[in-house]
């Protein structure tokens, strides 16, 4: 796999699923629908909390599918603009998935608390989702470090 350092340019085709930055699409459309599942599937004792970790989950899903889609059909041209929304795209998601794993461990914790059968069921699920929501944000994070890096040498 080649660098972002080495390359200043989005790749195109195939060449997106080798590239370093650009390979993390995989993880983060994989974690992030993990995490879209697991709250989708749970009950909703707190609509306000997990509706923004669903919102996060599915706009970043959608988000990140469709980039992966644009690079792949190589809709950017090697456009540097493109390289910018990058940047713009992951940093975004970053922010996003962090303040809602931080919402999903605190509403997780706070049911925790109970010990009635049903919401012991909820809260291993959410548990689950917890752990890729924390997972969907490292990859977001770690792909914006790249992607900055990419864009400072374009």
């Amino acid at each position: 796999m080649s660098s972002a350092t080495s390359t200043t340019s989005l790749p195109s085709g195939l060449a997106v699923l080798t590239t370093f930055p650009d390979v993390l699409f995989i993880p983060e459309i994989i974690f992030g629908g993990l995490v879209w599942i697991l709250v989708a599937s749970s009950k909703v004792p707190s609509p306000i909390l997990q509706g923004w970790v669903m919102f996060v989950s599915v706009f970043c899903f959608i988000i990140s599918t469709t980039l992966l889609c644009l690079y792949i059909c190589g809709a950017h041209g090697g456009s540097s603009s493109w390289v910018t929304l990058d940047v713009i795209c992951q940093e975004t998601a970053a922010l996003f998935y962090l303040s809602a794993a931080v919402l999903e461990a605190y509403f997780t914790y706070a049911i925790g608390l109970s010990t009635s059968p049903l919401i012991m069921t909820i809260y291993q699920e959410n548990i689950a989702a917890v752990v890729f929501a924390f997972l969907a944000t490292l990859m977001y994070v770690v792909h914006k470090v790249y992607s900055l890096l990419r864009w400072k040498s374009s």
